[in-house]
């Protein structure tokens, strides 16, 4: 038992235990009056324990708690307060009744002023068993009530410590959300740097090629159209649209200026890899579509193919038509190829890894003309190693061919 309250865990018995009930009485008369008083009138089975004086009932009290305790109030060498107080000590919310021959008003306000839960005069005993009742459910009440309080005590701490995890959570969102921020602010800087550097380097571009195409236009009229000149002046012509496309992503995406008419794609794959000294085969294929744009694509695949692979030798061009009626032209390498995890990332717009062969722009801008002329563009592995970029351009259909008829009649 502790120093605090009886060893059991409610005040009133559990079903199928006896009441136990400790009484303090010298007299043995009484004490049996107490007992036949309380006979029947009980809803549990009643067991009185009887000790005569002090010691016996200090014994009593530690070796079996009871759950209600009766006491004289007057005994030779020792008292019922006296015997209350001990009680106190050992259980303070121990019911405890003073069952007295006699007792003075002031006496009995005094008893109950100190805690006693009641007191009943012998010649009054048909009072005890509900006193006894009364006292056992108050006690009883009181230990739910203690329980509950109890349980709350625990739940509030429990939710103390969750929320203080909450907080601390919180704390690190908040931490996380103010390093992403940092961080969203850096990349906005990063790429405004970026704008800034690629509408700079434009300009700066613009003006020699501008000169550049000039002086191979007049070169041209003075000395005649040579094939070296119409070469050189295409490339200059190449370079310009690719700055003009430069300084367009610089300022947003890139939304090319298409001027469509049939042109023969098999020739435009050929002067490519004339020009840039690459091994082409096409058959002649009309397509609807921008010269110059589709010949800015096939620079740009090539370029980068030659520049991945370091050697023209290593990378082809050829054309050919699929059975879903396009135009299709493959720019093969034998390079180190691509990756699957780069593959969807390859055309991305600033993309810089060594897969892409540039600064990352090239292949956005062919992408994007490609889809402006409603083809495809996609990168795939070349049997053996390497890597294959695939253009697929739509055949023009028939209605197309009587408007160009009705178009040249007009």
């Amino acid at each position: 038992m502790s120093s605090s309250s009886p060893n059991r865990d409610h005040a009133l018995p559990q079903e199928g235990q006896t009441l136990h009930i400790l009484h303090l009485e010298d007299n043995e008369l009484d004490h049996e009056l107490v007992a036949l008083s309380l006979d029947g009138e009980l809803p549990w089975p009643v067991e009185i324990e009887r000790a005569e004086d002090e010691a016996g009932f200090l014994n009593a009290l530690t070796a079996r708690p009871p759950h209600i305790v009766l006491s004289d109030f007057a005994l030779p060498g020792y008292d019922g307060l006296s015997a209350y107080h001990a009680v106190q000590a050992r259980a303070p919310h121990l019911p405890f009744i003073i069952v007295t021959g006699a007792m003075g008003e002031e006496v009995a306000v005094d008893t109950l002023r100190q805690g006693v839960t009641d007191y009943i005069l012998k010649g009054r005993l048909e009072r005890l068993a509900p006193s006894v009742k009364r006292a056992i459910a108050e006690a009883d009440a009181r230990d739910q009530r203690e329980r509950a309080e109890q349980e709350v005590r625990k739940l509030n701490l429990s939710l103390q410590v969750r929320l203080e995890e909450v907080e601390r959570l919180r704390g690190i969102a908040e931490a996380q959300r103010q390093r992403l921020e940092l961080q969203a602010q850096q990349l906005e800087e990063a790429l405004q740097l970026q704008k800034t550097f690629l509408a700079e380097t434009s300009h700066e571009l613009r003006t020699p090629l501008t000169a550049l195409l000039g002086y191979l236009r007049r070169a041209e009229r003075e000395v005649g159209g040579s094939q070296t000149l119409l070469d050189a002046q295409r490339v200059a012509e190449n370079m310009t649209r690719l700055v003009n496309d430069l300084l367009q992503l610089s300022r947003g995406e890139l939304v090319p200026s298409i001027e469509t008419h049939f042109v023969n794609l098999g020739r435009i794959v050929r002067h490519v890899g004339r020009d840039y000294g690459v091994a082409a085969e096409s058959p002649d294929m009309e397509i609807v579509g921008d010269p110059g744009r589709l010949t800015q694509v096939f620079v740009n695949l090539v370029t980068n193919a030659v520049r991945v692979c370091g050697s023209a030798e290593l990378v082809q061009l050829r054309g050919w038509q699929n059975g879903a009626g396009d135009a299709c032209v493959d720019v093969v390498d034998r390079g180190p190829g691509v990756p699957d995890h780069i593959k969807p990332r390859i055309f991305d717009k600033f993309y810089r890894g060594k897969e892409a062969g540039s600064a990352g722009l090239g292949l956005t801008i062919a992408q994007q003309v490609v889809h402006s002329h409603g083809g495809t563009l996609e990168v795939l592995d070349t049997p053996g190693g390497g890597a294959t970029f695939r253009v697929c351009l739509p055949l023009p259909a028939e209605d197309d061919d009587e408007f160009e008829v009705d178009a040249d009649l007009s």
